[in-house]
């Protein structure tokens, strides 16, 4: 779903893909824990579960420090772009598995936009 322009400042298209990356980051990310933990083995161990939770925190913030337009908003991206991208890197490392693939897939994209974000404020 778009999101929805309903303040008086201008986001730019380039924030509002970060958004919305951001936030299908959020959800696939939920999402595949919950898939992880039914899967078990590599899948569930611990330090892969806390590495998708804080991909899951620093999407959900990075994506509400733009949205109320923050002029600290770059600082949180960067930090997300770091997080995405170790994540994606941790779900790559399942093997050939077509849910973390494509939460691989989504972290990078997520991380790429976030990266750009955080170095256009530079």
């Amino acid at each position: 779903m778009p999101i929805q322009q309903l303040s008086l400042y201008e986001i730019s298209q380039d924030m509002q893909q970060c958004i919305q990356n951001c936030l299908d980051c959020h959800s696939i990310c939920l999402n595949t824990i919950t898939y992880c933990l039914q899967q078990g083995g590599h899948h569930s161990e611990p330090a892969h579960i806390r590495l998708m939770m804080d991909c899951v925190e620093s999407c959900q913030t990075s994506a509400n420090f733009m949205l109320r337009n923050s002029d600290l908003h770059a600082h949180f991206c960067r930090a997300c772009a770091e997080v995405c991208q170790r994540c994606a890197e941790d779900c790559d490392r399942m093997g050939d598995d077509a849910q973390m693939k494509a939460c691989a897939d989504m972290c990078r994209r997520c991380a790429e936009t976030c990266r750009q974000m955080s170095m256009a404020m530079a």
